[in-house]
């Protein structure tokens, strides 16, 4: 078997469509295949941009062409700049990096959590944003008003006393004030804030966070921003290193 059909087969396996660290774990698994280089995620890295068969959803993200008409049928279309503002885009958006999120938490052996209303929201083909969280529900982990209030936030990670250790907000073209001010209300837990978004948005991003009303917010640096392609980069490290005993 050649390499690129092992690219391929290993995309088919993970149901047509997987994230590029995925692809890299199971497709060096394929047997009857050489990969007799010093640097097989590279080889994969070319395959994946450059093998008939094989499309690009967005950066990070690859699909077989034979599944295209599926994936389109339930909202998973190819980033374009004509499309990229359309509400097919940012929900198949905000539910993908959603996922991403719920992962990493679970490969750190963090509890994770995402709201109610997006428990059935699908990541990719075969899994729901509620099968990826760990908790069914929200921890009751201060007064009620408070917990209710962070029940919104995307994605919450919460550490092994069921306290949060960092909350999510995912803003693809929604005000990143909305999340500014729902940060300011959780402020005073010692948790990690972080807005997650396309990297264009940041000088927005940073504009806002410099307003009056997020004085306490930057005066602290409480909040940060996570731009989708350092998410998708941290996504394939801890996949590529989670089955390693020891991380420096």
């Amino acid at each position: 078997m050649t390499q690129s059909q092992a690219v391929i087969e290993a995309i088919r396996q993970l149901g047509g469509i997987a994230p590029l660290a995925n692809i890299y774990n199971v497709a060096l698994s394929i047997p009857d295949c050489e990969w007799s280089t010093k640097t097989p995620f590279a080889s994969i890295r070319r395959i994946v941009r450059h093998t008939k068969g094989i499309y690009v959803v967005r950066k990070g993200l690859y699909a077989l062409e034979s599944h295209r008409r599926q994936f389109e049928a339930n909202g998973i279309v190819e980033l374009t700049p004509a499309n990229e503002s359309s509400d097919t885009v940012r929900q198949f958006t905000h539910s993908y990096f959603q996922g991403l999120l719920l992962q990493v938490g679970n490969l750190r052996n963090l509890s994770t959590f995402a709201p109610q209303q997006d428990k059935n929201k699908q990541f990719l083909t075969n899994q729901t944003i509620g099968e990826l969280r760990s908790l069914d529900k929200i921890p009751q982990f201060t007064y009620p008003d408070l917990v209710k209030r962070s029940s919104t936030v995307d994605v919450i990670w919460f550490n092994q006393r069921g306290l949060p250790h960092s909350f999510f907000e995912i803003e693809h073209s929604t005000d990143i004030q909305n999340s500014l001010l729902k940060f300011c209300d959780l402020q005073d837990f010692h948790a990690r804030m972080v807005i997650v978004a396309d990297k264009r948005r940041e000088n927005e991003f940073v504009q806002k966070y410099h307003a009056t009303a997020f004085e306490e917010l930057f005066k602290e640096q409480r909040v940060a921003f996570l731009s989708y392609d350092d998410l998708d980069k941290q996504y394939e490290y801890f996949v590529a290193n989670s089955e390693r005993q020891f991380i420096l």
